[in-house]
């Protein structure tokens, strides 16, 4: 078992029982004896002690206080508690403090042996712990450094999401719910808040629940140990398990079934699960941030999502502006990936020329960030000089502007539609297309003003 000796450290006043262990160690390990606690503090100070056996009656100080002072100071060291008083209340008292395990006296070799393979099974746990810990920091850093955790841009709508962060982070589990539409980076947000919490060196989890089928929904969120159901070849853990302690992201909530919600509904409320093919329930700690690109009148008028579910995930909600209601973020999002992306194919600094600049700044981006970072790094990778021309966004430059079907009859109008929708037009018109400042100009929510843009089928200005 032991590739080499580990130096054991033996403190007991009792001698016979010294010179006991003594013997039965000697053949595994280097062993050092000490008589009282001075002694052996004096011992770990001086040699790399990794096991201490101690006896929880002693001159100087008791068991429990010499633990403290050896895990205070010496925290990778494994302690076994000695005890013949039979009380075990003093040795989970032990246990709390640090021993990772006890035999009492009068004891047998099996009864030393027992305990030292139960401490090094303990020893090799931690280690693997620790690994896994490493490796987790190593992919969030990976994962941080290819995807950013910044959020670019300066706009007054940027700023106000970005102070909404930090005060939902600074709460421990709070559920956040993010609403915007496609692209506009829901991922990046719920990062940011992970990042920026208490929860930020735990385990980050993200799951598109447009992806889950019903028939694996327990499987993939609970959890099933082998044998469990045909094809579960082996044990596994599931979000809730895997996640537990950090923040499990559900993406595209707004598109689950009927049936899943109410799953879903029941394991947040009760904060437990029970793994596929076992009986016990299992506590988790888990803040959720979930996302959808759904009008929050839609998910809340309950035909497409429960009202008890949503208001289980949206204790506080983050509304994600789409791109063309912040134009002011363009150029700037644009300087950063075009910088990211030169440096990720090493291309020299590579800026974007000042007819490139008016171009993304007159496009309204129906993608979102998304499609602005796929644009910059198609640019970059056809730009063979310093600057991005306008050539190199040929998606926009081939773009067929289409003028709107809305015209403004002459004579009265007595249809009520076509007046709202002519109504609607004109505002968009007055406030060059910010849905907004229409918005307020109409009266009304955003929401309401976008439904009707579709209802009609309005098309906006470049679209």
């Amino acid at each position: 078992m032991y590739e080499s000796k580990q130096n054991l450290l033996i403190i007991d006043d009792d001698p016979v029982y010294r010179k006991l262990s003594s013997s039965i160690l000697k053949e595994r390990f280097n062993v050092f004896t000490a008589d009282a606690p001075s002694a052996g503090l004096l011992i770990l100070r001086t040699k790399k002690i990794h096991y201490v056996i101690c006896d929880y009656l002693l001159p100087e100080m008791d068991g429990l206080q010499l633990i403290e002072l050896i895990k205070t100071e010496f925290s990778d060291v494994m302690i076994i508690v000695v005890s013949d008083s039979g009380n075990m209340d003093t040795v989970i008292e032990a246990m709390r403090k640090g021993a990772v395990d006890y035999f009492r006296k009068p004891f047998t070799p099996a009864d030393i042996w027992m305990s030292i393979e139960r401490s090094g099974k303990i020893a090799e746990l931690n280690k693997t712990i620790d690994f896994e810990r490493n490796k987790n920091k190593q992919l969030k850093d990976f994962v941080d450094k290819e995807f950013g955790v910044d959020i670019v841009g300066s706009s007054s709508q940027l700023q106000e999401i970005k102070n909404q962060m930090r005060l939902v982070a600074q709460t421990p589990d709070t559920s956040v719910l993010i609403l915007g539409e496609s692209g506009t980076g829901k991922e990046l947000v719920a990062r940011g808040i992970h990042n920026l919490s208490d929860r930020k060196n735990e385990l980050f989890g993200a799951v598109n629940m447009s992806a889950i089928p019903e028939a694996l929904f327990e499987s993939e969120f609970f959890g099933h140990k082998k044998g469990s159901f045909t094809g579960a070849i082996a044990d596994k853990s599931g979000w809730f398990e895997t996640t537990n302690k950090g923040t499990l992201f559900l993406d595209e909530i707004g598109e689950m079934s009927q049936g899943l919600q109410v799953k879903l509904l029941r394991v947040l409320e009760d904060r437990t699960f029970v793994k596929v093919g076992t009986q016990n329930e299992q506590k988790f700690d888990i803040r959720i941030v979930a996302a959808t690109n759904k009008q929050i009148q839609e998910i809340t008028n309950g035909s497409i999502f429960r009202l008890d579910l949503f208001h289980r995930i949206a204790t506080f909600i983050i509304y994600l502006p789409p791109l063309r209601e912040r134009p002011e973020d363009v150029v700037e999002l644009a300087d950063y990936y075009a910088k990211k992306y030169s440096n990720k194919l090493s291309k020299n600094n590579i800026t974007l020329h000042p007819e490139s600049v008016s171009l993304l700044r007159n496009y309204s981006f129906p993608g979102n960030v998304r499609e602005l970072r796929n644009m910059i790094e198609r640019a970059v990778i056809l730009c063979d000089g310093h600057e991005l021309l306008p050539s190199h966004f040929f998606l926009i430059n081939n773009s067929v502007e289409k003028k709107s079907d809305i015209t403004v009859e002459k004579e009265e109008i007595y249809n009520l539609e076509e007046i709202e929708k002519q109504t609607i037009y004109k505002a968009l018109r007055k406030c060059n297309f910010n849905k907004s400042e229409a918005a307020k100009l109409l009266n009304i929510e955003w929401n309401a003003l976008y439904r009707r843009i579709q209802k009609y089928g309005i098309l906006l200005e470049n679209e």
